[in-house]
């Protein structure tokens, strides 16, 4: 069975330490990579071809700015997944508050990824700083595939160990406000994903309607799905 893709490193956050992985045998430190690939650390010019749009259920449209100089692999692959359509109408299913905001599985289980195959890691210097997006995993270094994250606060433990790809550069606001929960009762999600090259107009309120309405009931096949999968699934979290 396809490991849970979550975050192992609350243990970080609490401690303030090492980022720490979770496997099948319990808690085990994940090494820093050796190859880090020492990408700038000044936020680079505007590029719409490299700027992924979020627009969220929770009012607005958060912009992001893509870094392929840090993590070419991974900027492709949300590019592609977001001109599939394929994060449209995904919730954020794990959500911690003074930590991140987590979604891109379509599953809304956490066990879920797109059909195109996981991604080797791309570690560098870019650190988990506030608005840092990131790729989830489990505890495979290379098996992001869909999977992000949106970081609330800066958790350098996280640095060297998980993907980051890029940083939200206005619309954190909209961030801020995601439904805490692991899932959240009422979760929110992403109304449509789109890159700035390709001029994609915010959503409609009818769009934004449609979307949010069922959230409830899909929410609850969501809870039910994963309450099947944890029941069968013996890794620890």
């Amino acid at each position: 069975m396809r490991l849970k893709l979550f975050l192992f490193s609350l243990l970080a956050l609490i401690m303030g330490g090492t980022a720490h992985a979770q496997d099948d045998n319990g808690i085990t430190d994940v090494s820093a990579a050796s190859n880090i690939t020492y990408a700038s650390g000044v936020t680079p010019a505007a590029d719409p071809e490299n700027t992924l749009l979020l627009d969220l259920s929770t009012g607005g449209r958060v912009t992001i700015r893509l870094r392929p100089d840090a993590a070419p692999n991974h900027v492709e692959r949300i590019k592609t997944l977001a001109r599939q359509g394929f994060y449209n109408g995904i919730i954020f299913h794990r959500v911690i508050d003074g930590f991140m905001a987590q979604t891109g599985d379509p599953t809304g289980t956490g066990q879920g990824g797109s059909e195109l195959p996981n991604i080797a890691a791309e570690f560098s210097t870019l650190p988990h700083v506030r608005g840092t997006v990131s790729m989830a995993r489990a505890t495979d270094p290379n098996s992001a595939n869909s999977q992000f994250y949106i970081m609330f606060m800066p958790n350098l433990g996280l640095d060297h160990n998980y993907t980051a790809f890029g940083r939200v550069v206005s619309g954190m606001e909209y961030v801020d406000i995601i439904p805490r929960g692991e899932p959240p009762a009422n979760p929110a999600r992403i109304i449509r994903a789109s890159i700035a090259a390709d001029n994609v107009p915010p959503p409609t309120a009818a769009e934004i309607a449609a979307m949010t309405q069922p959230a409830a009931n899909s929410q609850a096949a969501a809870l039910d799905a994963a309450l099947g999968a944890a029941a069968a699934d013996d890794t620890p979290q």
